[in-house]
Order: C-alpha cells, then sequence, then structure tokens
C-alpha cells in the first residue's frame, strides 16, 4: 500500500505543477463537456496562465491545499482543492456571491491516486478552513450536469443540490449544479487530522500518530476539490 500522502498549503512555486494536473484532469474528465479543440489544444497554456494570475494576486482570501507523494515531494502531484472565499477580490474565477459563501472552486486527483481517500481529505480541509477562517459563511461547488458519479459523491457526503445554471467555460458553455454543505458535520470525519495553530501563525493539519500526514504552513495559499470521483467537481 502507498505511504499517506502529505498535505501541504500552495505557494507560487507551486502553480504549474497545478495547472499541469488541472489541465491533465480536465482533458480525461470533461470529454464531451468541454470542446475537443480546447481540451485537445490550449487547455495547459490556458491553465498555467489562470494559476499565475491567482497567485499574482496573491488573495489572502483563496486557499490551495496540494496532496504530495512523500517519496518524491517535487514530483507530480497527487491532488489539489482550491477554495475561494466569498467577495474575493482580484484573482481569476474570483467568487463574488455572498449568499452561499465560500466556493470550493477546484478539486482534482490525479488517476493514479483515486480510490485512496485523498478526495476526501482535500474536500473536508478546505470546509475547516472555511468555517474557522470564515465561520458565518457557507461552502459550496459546481459540479456539471454530466458528472452524475460525483454528484452523487457529494450527495453521499452530505451536499445539497440548490439548483442548476448555465456558465460559459474555456471549453465551452456548461450547466453546473451548485452543491451545498448547511453543514460540515458529514465531512469532519473524513479531515486528514485536527487543524492546530502553529509556532508561526501558518495553519497546519498535524499529522496522526499513525503517520497521517499534515498540512504544512506557507507564505501564502489557496485551494480545489475533486474527490474521488475522476472529474473536477466545480467549474
Amino acid at each position: 500500500m502507498p505511504p499517506p500522502p502529505i498535505y501541504r498549503i500552495a505557494t507560487p512555486e507551486d502553480a504549474d505543477r497545478i495547472a499541469h494536473l488541472h489541465a491533465e484532469s480536465w482533458r480525461r474528465a470533461y470529454r464531451g463537456s468541454y470542446s475537443d479543440a480546447y481540451l485537445d489544444g490550449p487547455v495547459h497554456e490556458d491553465r498555467r496562465t489562470i494559476w499565475r494570475e491567482r497567485y499574482l494576486a496573491r488573495s489572502e482570501r483563496m486557499y490551495t491545499l496540494l496532496a504530495l507523494d512523500p517519496t518524491n515531494e517535487d514530483g507530480p502531484l497527487l491532488g489539489f482543492a482550491c477554495s475561494f472565499a466569498a467577495n474575493t477580490p482580484g484573482a481569476p474565477n474570483e467568487n463574488d456571491d455572498p449568499k452561499w459563501g465560500t466556493l470550493l472552486d477546484n478539486l482534482h486527483v490525479t488517476g493514479e491516486a483515486e480510490g485512496r481517500g485523498i478526495g476526501r481529505q482535500l474536500l473536508a480541509a478546505s470546509a475547516l478552513w472555511s468555517e474557522r477562517e470564515y465561520p458565518d459563511d457557507g461552502f459550496f461547488l459546481w459540479v456539471l450536469t454530466e458528472n452524475a458519479r460525483a454528484r452523487r459523491f457529494y450527495e453521499h457526503l452530505g451536499a445539497v443540490d440548490e439548483g442548476a445554471e448555465w456558465s460559459d467555460m474555456p471549453g465551452g458553455r456548461v450547466l453546473g449544479h451548485r452543491y451545498v454543505w448547511h453543514s460540515i458535520d458529514p465531512l469532519r470525519p473524513y479531515a486528514p487530522a485536527r487543524i492546530a495553530g502553529t509556532e508561526d501563525g501558518a495553519a497546519r493539519i498535524a499529522g496522526t500518530e499513525d503517520g497521517a500526514a499534515r498540512i504544512a504552513g506557507a507564505e501564502d495559499g489557496a485551494a480545489h476539490i475533486e474527490g474521488d470521483p475522476t472529474s473536477e467537481a466545480t467549474r
């Protein structure tokens, strides 16, 4: 069995690795939802531009969490999640919806790492970050209509479908469903470990006695959700 992943808050130096996994996940999961011309063409360049711009904005209301292979921390990511608190200014895909709270904008896990619970852990850690930093806000994400597997996954974890909207995405026009957690209690058991502050003030998910991974602090950070299903959960 592979060792448990290391969870770490992303830094600007991680932007290109995040973009690579983001693009490859879209190519694998969104075939038929996004145009082939986009997925076979500029998707990698487009995602690199987006992630570099996100870190140029350096918004404190963006939280990105990485899942790393402990045997190769500088290698390809196992997964990542990116969240935006409500009314996040100055970042691409900003969340300007005050009603629903924190948006889990991205959540992706590599195909090779599926089935290990990494998506659940990224999702739970992102929800706990939102609760800790913005306790009066909600927590939600978008799922494409065609992504029945992901929709069942989130419903199983306590999310409620609050309706669908059309959106213009880089790969085409898509219909997405807003899934909302009115309580994040169903997610708590899946957190990698407890969340505790560190001496330098960076948020950390402390490891457990059996070696569960931790979220190491960084100068800044952000997050995204894909879960165990092979497809991006959000827009």
